[in-house]
């Protein structure tokens, strides 16, 4: 597989989350043809794919479900007939698996193996010419790997040694995956990203949570002392290396994702304040004007319990998909977070919606804490 099909149909799960939204509008402007099931769960927002709904886009068919569902999920591939298959449907916030763990091992693992054993037995019937182009990949996460020390980064040959339960969870989807592929000979694809950051993320994220407390006047929360280190990709770019990887990669391969972009916690919530001060500055705003007028939204930031198993440095090698593929990040980090910042800030009326059902960005996952 040489060159990317530009009319392949892909079956997205999870199109209507953060990664998978933005996943589906570039596919799109690719010129495939996107099926996206998703549940709808609280971080599963329509809204993100309003421009493709609303015009009833002929590229694009949404179905809601569960990837849980294995006979809705036959029904689909049946039907839809799609080349490709990537899973993004997952529950993905490290302090609500400390909450409620279980939400985890549902959706992340017995649905993801419900998925796989619905695609394989599709992949079955296929022509044999189709089924040589079919893949199935499964996207996900740095944090299977856990901590990693003051040097170094992960690789695709880092052993998983996962600290959450989200991560544990992400961890046995990613090892049924790859046992179907040397079981069966299923052709799957696995990807291992850093941390994303972009449009469309829900606000229990630090980056949005950053810049809607800040804007809002209410304290901008910093885990422990800010030092843990997290390696940044812009989404945009993150999805253009999953188009490579699922147009041109071997089936059974498996590709890093990262930003080469390293920060701690504290350096990217100081810089998102430093950009709010130059585009709004506090003493405009509604929420800290007057006689609350403070001189940066820096002064916002308060130092909180830390969360418990917090890993304390993560850093993605991209140097095989880079070599394979020419894939490379488009944005800096300082160019992406300038341009997220301001996407927030011009789409106050969607940042009001997904923060007005029972998640008022309050802390959460301090449930294993001693």
């Amino acid at each position: 597989m040489n060159e990317e099909s530009q009319d392949a149909t892909i079956l997205v799960t999870g199109g209507a989350g953060f990664i998978g939204s933005n996943f589906v509008h570039r596919a799109i402007r690719r010129g495939h043809r996107v099926v996206n099931l998703d549940k709808l769960t609280y971080a599963g927002n329509p809204d993100n794919l309003a421009a493709l709904s609303d015009v009833r886009h002929p590229a694009y068919t949404f179905v809601r479900g569960d990837i849980s569902d294995r006979g809705l999920v036959a029904r689909v591939l049946e039907r839809e007939r799609p080349r490709w298959i990537i899973n993004f449907a997952a529950e993905s916030h490290v302090d609500r698996s400390i909450d409620a763990p279980s939400e985890f091992v549902r959706t992340n693992v017995v649905g993801a193996f419900e998925l796989i054993e619905a695609a394989l037995a599709y992949w079955r019937r296929l022509p044999r010419e189709a089924a040589r182009g079919f893949r199935f990949h499964q996207v996900s996460t740095d944090e299977v790997f856990g901590s990693l020390g003051p040097t170094g980064c992960f690789t695709e040959r880092t052993p998983y040694a996962p600290s959450s339960p989200y991560a544990a969870s992400k961890a046995a989807a990613d090892h049924f995956v790859r046992a179907m592929n040397v079981t069966y000979g299923f052709p799957v694809l696995t990807t291992s990203c850093s941390n994303n950051y972009g449009p469309y993320q829900f606000p229990e994220k630090l980056i949005p949570l950053v810049i809607l407390n800040a804007v809002e006047g209410k304290p901008i929360p910093v885990y422990g002392d800010g030092m843990n280190v997290r390696d940044w990709l812009y989404v945009e770019d993150h999805c253009d290396a999953l188009l490579a990887v699922l147009a041109r990669a071997e089936p059974g391969a498996t590709f890093s994702i990262g930003g080469r972009s390293e920060r701690t916690n504290i350096e990217v919530v100081r810089t998102i304040c430093t950009i709010l001060d130059e585009l709004v500055p506090p003493r405009d705003s509604p929420h800290l004007g007057g006689a609350t007028a403070i001189s940066s939204y820096a002064k916002l930031i308060t130092f909180v319990t830390d969360r418990p198993g917090h890993d304390r440095r993560y850093a993605v090698d991209p140097s095989a998909i880079e070599a394979a593929f020419g894939w490379r990040r488009a944005l800096t980090f300082e160019e992406g977070i300038r341009r997220t910042v301001r996407w927030y800030l011009e789409n106050a009326a969607w940042c009001e919606r997904v923060s007005s059902g029972t998640y008022r960005r309050e802390r959460l996952g301090l449930g294993g804490a001693p």
